[in-house]
């Protein structure tokens, strides 16, 4: 009975040492199939897309459509500023008309051969000012580029024929430029905003004038961008001293007004006739000689010029940027657009993978 009883003990406790070594090796088998799915989970080849994967195209596809955003933001930017600066293009106009007539009715007034001005008088040409005028700031297209190349290209034309050239130039890009390459010829430099006013022209006026006047150069010749449309400027040349006194009454002038039709932007332009010269009766007594007044009006006129040519070049710049940027918005639109569609092709190539990898095991464990 007692050997019977011991014998008893015996196998029970040999079962209760050997069950820990089978739990154990059943719980590491589980944990072994588990880890191997994880790491077949990890060294699953994902789908390559591009230059990432599906998840760095969706981030791709956010930060193009951001981008998309702030070019049209900067484009209704622009929008508002040509509406500015065409406004103050009008401003001045009632101003440059008067001055015209006043202008004409003194010429008609004085015999022409009493015109002995300085600002009218053409001498030999030995030495050249050239006032440029580019912008201060970039993302406008060829704008700045146009103008410097144009700018270069008289600079090597008037000094191959012997000529003496020195520089007036107005905004930072061009200043950059010619500072690099013609750093001697520099006189003077101006940075004007976008908000061009008649203090800044003032200022670029009297350095002409009294480069001119002390006989320093013998001509100024103006190089800006011209105001064609929304989507086109010319970079221009033209002489600003000395003046010509038929050019200055029988000119015309053009102005254009910004607008827009169902959400497009559209330029409408006004050609402008010359201002009637005013009426001076034989029997008006002048305090100064006409002559003298014709040349006090000459600077006002200068002056007057410069402003107009500075918002004329700040509007092309707009212009330009209006422009540059709807391209931008254009080009991110159909970039987000190709995005989109390798995104979903990329998904989708993922999921019939998945797919594929679930049947087969079913199929592996039938």
């Amino acid at each position: 009975m007692k050997f019977t009883y011991l014998a008893t003990l015996l196998a029970a406790a040999n079962a209760f040492t050997s069950s820990p070594s089978v739990i154990s090796s059943v719980g590491e088998k589980s944990l072994n199939n588990v880890f191997a799915d994880s790491s077949a989970h990890r060294n699953r080849r994902a789908t390559i897309v591009m230059d990432g994967k599906a998840n760095a195209i969706r981030d791709r596809i956010t930060s193009v459509k951001n981008t998309r955003k702030i070019t049209m933001a900067m484009k209704l930017v622009a929008a508002a500023k040509v509406r500015r600066a065409q406004d103050s293009v009008m401003a001045t106009r009632p101003f440059s008309e008067t001055l015209q007539s006043v202008f004409g009715g003194l010429i008609n007034r004085i015999d022409g051969t009493e015109l002995d001005l300085p600002l009218l008088t053409q001498r030999e040409v030995k030495k050249v000012t050239l006032l440029v005028i580019t912008g201060d700031r970039g993302l406008c297209g060829g704008y700045n580029s146009f103008m410097i190349k144009k700018a270069d290209a008289r600079y090597q034309e008037l000094t191959s024929q012997g000529i003496e050239v020195d520089l007036v130039l107005v905004g930072k890009k061009g200043i950059a430029y010619f500072d690099r390459r013609y750093k001697q010829s520099i006189r003077k430099t101006f940075e004007c905003g976008q908000n061009p006013n008649a203090k800044e022209a003032l200022a670029i006026s009297e350095e002409i004038l009294n480069t001119f006047l002390s006989g320093e150069t013998d001509a100024v010749e103006l190089l800006y961008t011209k105001f064609v449309s929304l989507i086109a400027s010319a970079p221009a040349t033209r002489t600003l001293i000395p003046f010509s006194a038929s050019e200055i009454t029988n000119k015309g002038d053009e102005v254009f007004q910004l607008t827009s039709n169902g959400g497009a932007f559209g330029v409408e332009r006004t050609e402008l006739e010359v201002a009637e010269p005013q009426e001076f009766g034989n029997d008006m007594i002048f305090e100064q000689e006409p002559a003298q007044i014709v040349n006090s009006i000459l600077p006002l006129y200068l002056n007057g010029q410069i402003l107009r040519t500075l918002q004329e070049s700040v509007a092309s710049e707009l212009a330009a940027r209006m422009q540059s940027m709807q391209s931008a918005s254009d080009n991110a639109g159909e970039l987000a657009k190709n995005l989109s569609m390798e995104y979903n092709r990329a998904r989708q190539s993922a999921v019939t993978q998945e797919i594929l990898e679930i049947v087969s095991g079913a199929a592996a464990l039938e």
